[in-house]
């Protein structure tokens, strides 16, 4: 078969052939090196988004969907607010296809790799209002940048590492052996953290100005920091008493260490004998009042009396001259308004005190507890055998199985989920944290010792019924 005529022509010509190549590889080479920037004659979708910082963002970066290229950068330019304060605007050109974004679209910089290159990752919204071809994305849109790897690795700077390395050797030195303890503790915080939300809540509320809490703490250390020298030395003359007191450790203050058990069972058998002199004690002090009102209206008279004494009292004149500075020193801090501010001061706080002290006071005249409590504290520290007391070495076992000796669920020997439930008839959680002691407001009662074991139920709370007045050395 013969070519045509036409085609030999074309083939048997060398530079012509060499041309078309060039012309081939420049094209390709054109098109090669503008691929990221878009090929010619392709419709786009443009649009510009503000951002907060684009830093190590390029032309030609991509613009991605759900990790799918569907644009790239065009065009990256600075912003300046009115308040002077910058921004990025970069200009990106999408794939006709996605047209429109959604309004409510948002933009995030993400890294591409660990060596730095950067993307646009275009999160469409739910919107139905679409962003026409030229519209901005504002800057709110823009969420929070990647952090960087070498923003990460320029925190552990060399005191950062010494600090890292002496805290993992002060908590393993410190957690060493504790882990039943903190297992024990982390139950333990979950109520404190139910707590601490409100206060939390509280503390930040604008109303609350903590701000001007600490303002005071600054004011508060500037007025002690004239007088840092006098605490200086009030530490040092405490280390001089109690270098005294080291000297005298053994025997004297070892021997009152030993005897006061013994004391302290006198006191709990004494104490409420002394409930008749503290009631007439009350009552002289109730009749003492009308006294102490007019004191200030006999100050003077009483300053007269002195007065006149001079007079009578020659041979004692330097000492009442020393007596007139004494009380014109009396009269001018009394005039003081601080002093009178520090007065009114006490005042309220024994009147913030009165409801307080009525509501502890049935807790030991009517339940007898504060005397109970120091007869135990004295039975802890005294009472037991050639192995020490026993609040030392005895072990109380927790309930179990009497055949297989296995513990029931949430038993309380180790960390639980829930209190104690059985099934075993032992097994059942009973606990009082706020047990009724005859205070106002509270049940007429003496609760605390005195409640009755629920066998095979579980009891958290008040014990339903009266447990009555009558506690250990109480009628």
């Amino acid at each position: 078969m013969r070519p045509r005529r036409g085609q030999a022509a074309l083939t048997a010509s060398p530079v012509l052939v060499g041309a078309v190549t060039v012309l081939v590889t420049i094209v390709a080479v054109f098109l090669s090196y503008n691929a990221n920037s878009g090929l010619p004659f392709v419709p786009t979708y443009d649009l510009k988004a503000n951002l907060p910082n684009a830093a190590q963002l390029v032309k030609g970066f991509e613009v991605r969907i759900g990790g799918a290229r569907v644009g790239f950068i065009s065009k990256i330019e600075p912003r300046k607010r009115a308040d002077g304060s910058a921004y990025a605007q970069v200009t990106i050109k999408l794939d006709k296809e996605i047209e429109p974004v959604p309004a409510d679209s948002t933009l995030l910089v993400r890294p591409r790799s660990s060596l730095g290159l950067k993307y646009i990752e275009l999160t469409p919204g739910a919107g139905r209002a679409g962003l026409p071809a030229g519209s901005t994305i504002p800057v709110r849109q823009a969420r929070p940048a990647v952090v960087e790897l070498d923003d990460l690795f320029s925190m552990f700077d060399d005191k950062t590492r010494v600090g890292s390395r002496n805290s993992l050797d002060g908590f393993g030195g410190g957690l060493a052996g504790r882990g039943q303890d903190i297992n024990t503790a982390i139950p333990a915080f979950v109520p404190l953290l139910a707590d601490l939300e409100p206060v939390a809540r509280n503390l930040s509320d604008p109303d609350t100005r903590l701000n001007r809490f600490f303002a005071s703490i600054a004011r508060a250390a500037e007025e002690a920091a004239p007088v840092a020298e006098e605490q200086a030395s009030l530490f040092v003359n405490l280390d001089t008493s109690f270098t005294a007191f080291a000297s005298i450790a053994r025997p004297f203050l070892q021997e009152t260490i030993s005897e006061s058990p013994a004391s302290e069972q006198v006191a709990i058998r004494d104490f409420p004998r002394q409930r008749p002199f503290i009631r007439n004690n009350t009552a002289f002090f109730r009749e003492l009042r009308p006294g102490v009102a007019v004191l200030p209206h006999a100050a003077p008279i009483v300053a007269d009396a002195f007065e006149a004494g001079t007079e009578v009292l020659p041979k004692t004149e330097q000492m009442n001259e020393d007596l007139a500075d004494v009380f014109q020193a009396l009269s001018d801090f009394s005039d003081d308004e601080s002093a009178r501010q520090g007065v009114r001061e006490l005042a309220r706080l024994s009147s913030s005190l009165r409801p307080t002290l009525r509501f502890l006071t049935p807790t030991q005249t009517t339940c007898n507890y504060a005397t109970i409590f120091l007869r135990n504290v004295a039975s802890l520290l005294s009472e037991g055998d050639a192995n020490g007391n026993y609040q030392r070495f005895l072990v109380v076992a927790a309930p179990s199985d009497p055949l297989t000796f296995e513990l029931g669920p949430n038993n309380e020997a180790g960390p639980s989920a829930a209190p104690a439930d059985g099934p075993e008839r032992h097994n059942h959680l009973h606990v009082n944290p706020y047990p009724n002691a005859a205070a106002p407001g509270q049940t007429h009662e003496c609760e605390g010792g005195n409640e009755r074991y629920a066998v095979g139920q579980t009891v958290i709370g008040n014990m339903p019924g009266d447990q009555g007045l009558k506690t250990d050395g109480q009628p």
